[in-house]
């Protein structure tokens, strides 16, 4: 994980898990949706994009779907999650995640590297005299898990991804809360006994992920 990758956002970070890589920044704007306005509370928000050849074949560029509408709504609830909103004032962080090569988990990519690039954004700011101090209140980090061929796996590829039975996407806190958990049954159904070992795979996983976060924001201290 590269921490300030571009020198005009307010924060910045490129991640790499495999193949996958998300180049994740953050702008601040002085305004905030029309449903807080007056309230003295913030908003973060986030916009997901597949570049052109970021896939097998190319994605055509700015068509818009259901797909990446859903998936920057949930990087959207997972950052918000762990932000002190009312510290922010009427301002919105917007969290811009474009995905420079698709190789599977792409949306959990997306948030685990999305908060580091918050933090970095709330970490300038604090040094700007913008915040009075740090709005973000816990780590968040994500992960993919599912069964292959009758095997749980972690961190699935995309080949990985399309022959599996079933298929969850795991954000957790670093305080070992879920943030949200998307399970599907793709080939047949689950029991709750899998469920359950899923759910310690990706906590393995997304803990190791924390480590990571950690060690990227060493560079801040």
């Amino acid at each position: 994980m590269s921490l300030g990758y571009q020198s005009f956002a307010e924060g910045s970070a490129l991640i790499e898990l495999g193949q996958t890589r998300v180049l994740c920044s953050v702008s601040m704007e002085e305004r905030v949706p029309l449903f807080l306005k007056n309230s003295g509370q913030g908003w973060v928000t986030a916009e997901y994009a597949m570049l052109p050849r970021s896939t097998i074949t190319r994605t055509p560029r700015d068509k818009p779907e259901g797909r990446s509408q859903e998936i920057q709504r949930l990087i959207g609830r997972s950052l918000r999650a762990a932000t002190d909103l009312a510290s922010l004032g009427e301002r919105t962080l917007v969290v811009d995640c474009d995905v420079l090569q698709a190789d599977g988990g792409t949306r959990t990519a997306a948030i685990t590297g999305g908060c580091i690039a918050l933090y970095h954004a709330f970490h300038n700011l604090r040094k700007q005299g913008v915040l009075p101090f740090m709005p973000l209140r816990k780590m968040i980090a994500a992960t993919s898990v599912g069964i292959v061929n009758g095997r749980m796996l972690l961190d699935l590829c995309y080949e990985e991804d399309h022959k599996a039975e079933v298929d969850f996407n795991v954000v957790m806190t670093d305080k070992n809360e879920f943030v949200e958990i998307q399970g599907t049954a793709e080939g047949k159904t689950f029991s709750r006994e899998t469920a359950d070992s899923l759910l310690s795979l990706a906590q393995h996983g997304i803990d190791r992920l924390f480590k990571v976060q950690k060690e990227a924001l060493r560079a801040l201290v």
